[in-house]
């Protein structure tokens, strides 16, 4: 074997080397589930999905992994009207249908929130709630701005003109807990 046809199986077997390394990389890397916050992005911050079972009445819930909780086991007990205040069994019940949540602190809407709502979803029905087709405004007070929530997702955001909030929820509407 001459030199230069070392050089080339070398050279060869670099390239075959870092090839597999990236492709394998990649593969390992899309199907990583990491255990509490696992990315922010345009989506919004995402949380692991702590499922939607059951809880009966009166039974304890677990401890959710974010505050506001974006899943997890709860009471089912649907959203009859929105611009009210929401606990968790409902919060919870609503993205687990596929419904988007947006929550803020003080008794009204901050300005351009329902503009925007109804810019992104027709307004609010329970039957449309129950659906998971709903941007629904939620009262939490202690809320600093305003919080967006989906089914393991949330975003934060300062005010109702920020484009992370309508993207997100755009991004997000219908998409619940699976199986839904």
């Amino acid at each position: 074997m001459n030199p230069l046809e070392r050089v080339a199986i070398v050279i060869a077997s670099l390239a075959l080397s870092v090839g597999l390394i990236a492709l394998l990389s990649g593969f390992f890397t899309s199907r990583d589930q990491g255990s509490l916050i696992v990315g922010v992005g345009l989506a919004g911050e995402r949380f692991r999905d702590l499922g939607d079972a059951p809880l009966r009445a009166g039974q304890r819930p677990p401890v959710y992994d974010s505050n506001p909780p974006t899943s997890g086991a709860h009471v089912s007990e649907p959203v009859t009207r929105d611009e009210v205040r929401l606990d968790n069994n409902q919060l919870l019940d609503a993205l687990a249908a596929g419904n988007v949540v947006i929550l803020y602190a003080n008794r009204t809407p901050p300005a351009g929130l329902t503009t925007l709502v109804q810019a992104l979803a027709p307004q609010f029905t329970p039957a449309l709630a129950s659906a998971g087709q709903a941007v629904i405004l939620g009262r939490r007070p202690g809320t600093v701005g305003l919080i967006g929530l989906a089914w393991a997702h949330m975003v934060r955001v300062p005010e109702a003109s920020d484009p992370r909030l309508r993207e997100f929820a755009a991004h997000w509407l219908g998409r619940g807990a699976r199986g839904r």
